[in-house]
């Protein structure tokens, strides 16, 4: 099993039960969306420390997790579960790394972004965003979150698609290449 040295932030013990199929790592447990004061100077110490990956769930919680802890400790790193990979199997459940699978996991993990710390620039413009067919149409929110998906940065809506990118400086050969798999697949 492969053993991760960096802290994984995770939402809670299911996440931390789930993770340990997958990998060997210590993990923080956030307890919810509202992160306490503690727990920010907790990973804080752990990034200077160790480093630390933020992994939350793939919806709205888990972003503004992410956003959270992005604000506040710069230069941690992110991994992304796809929205399908944490489907739960029963009916009712909500998205979330609990229900990944180990291979999921470890497929996210081994595609980790660091944010810029200094101010990013834009490689990858608005018009670029419509010519792909990323941000109007009946099909838009699909490929984007295909193109989340290839790329390895989770999905989001189209108005937060070009800050995505430009935080983790997503080079335009490697965007253009995700969307032509977007295109060829379409055909």
């Amino acid at each position: 099993m492969k053993k991760i040295k960096e802290v994984i932030v995770v939402e809670g013990k299911d996440d931390t039960k789930r993770l340990a199929l997958a990998v060997e790592a210590d993990t923080l447990e956030t307890n919810g969306s509202a992160i306490s004061e503690a727990t920010l100077a907790q990973i804080k110490t752990l990034q200077a420390s160790r480093g630390v990956i933020v992994f939350t769930d793939p919806d709205f919680s888990g972003e503004r997790i992410r956003k959270t802890i992005s604000a506040a400790v710069p230069g941690v790193q992110h991994a992304f579960l796809p929205r399908k990979a944490g489907v739960p199997t029963k009916a009712g459940g909500s998205l979330g790394v609990e229900h990944a699978s180990p291979t999921a996991i470890r497929a996210a993990l081994a595609h980790l972004y660091t944010e810029q710390v200094d101010e990013p620039q834009q490689l990858i413009s608005h018009h670029d965003l419509i010519v792909a067919g990323l941000l109007a149409g009946p099909t838009a929110r699909q490929r984007r979150e295909q193109l989340g998906e290839r790329l390895g940065i989770g999905y989001v809506n189209g108005k937060q698609l070009p800050k995505r990118l430009q935080l983790f400086q997503i080079q335009p050969a490697d965007f253009w290449a995700a969307v032509d798999q977007l295109t060829t697949e379409e055909k």
